[in-house]
């Protein structure tokens, strides 16, 4: 039984990375952007991930005294960002990168041991480039839509803040219980949707985010 349930995920997987195509055009277009606006002279900050980071639209000018790389694109799965590592983070040598994935793999129904060895994979190879590179893991977050799945994005953050422990070069920005009113997610952080966030939302990341980078 156990050895099937193992040969499903990593089928599972293997079809999620397959698919991973449906981002070409996203991100080619984030490419796009920055070959005009990417200084290869300037120390250089990634944040990349799924839809939380990609619609972050004043993330390089809440942290002027950087250059940051906003290379989120929606709606990815940390096997999506591995598939792209190349054109989303080593492109842009960063000295610093945040990661947020795990948000939509839960959603999906990914076991948290199948993101964690894609999210290990993503660190590989960031650190084949630059060992010297620091990984700031951002929480999974919580969300009015997909509040029924809180225990799941938990466990997955306990795993996360798990690993920063265990290397001094990778760090856990915990969004999570900022964005909590005591047992139960803010209401007034959100837009439409229950999932995105709102200006107020932003706000509460720029505050958890704010000390890994000044």
């Amino acid at each position: 039984m156990k050895k099937a349930l193992v040969l499903f995920l990593l089928a599972a997987t293997f079809i999620q990375a397959q698919d991973a195509t449906r981002f070409a055009e996203e991100v080619e277009a984030v490419q796009k952007k920055y070959d005009t606006l990417w200084d290869s002279s300037k120390e250089t900050t990634v944040f990349t991930g799924s839809s939380s980071v990609r619609i972050w639209h004043n993330l390089e000018e809440s942290f002027p005294k950087h250059q940051i790389v906003n290379s989120g694109f929606g709606g990815s799965q940390a096997s999506d960002l591995l598939a792209y590592t190349n054109e989303l983070i080593l492109r842009y040598k960063p000295k610093k990168v945040f990661i947020y994935e795990g948000d939509n793999d839960i959603s999906a129904g990914k076991d948290s041991k199948v993101i964690l060895s894609d999210i290990s994979r993503i660190i590989s190879k960031v650190r084949e480039q630059n060992q010297a590179v620091k990984i700031v893991l951002i929480a999974a977050k919580p969300s009015i839509a997909r509040w029924n799945l809180k225990r799941s994005y938990k466990r997955l953050n306990r795993k996360f803040k798990k690993m920063s422990k265990k290397d001094a070069d990778i760090s856990f920005a915990d969004v999570w219980k900022p964005m909590l009113d005591g047992r139960k997610v803010k209401q007034d952080i959100f837009i439409e949707d229950g999932l995105h966030m709102n200006a107020k939302g932003y706000e509460i990341w720029y505050d958890a985010i704010k000390p890994f980078l000044e």
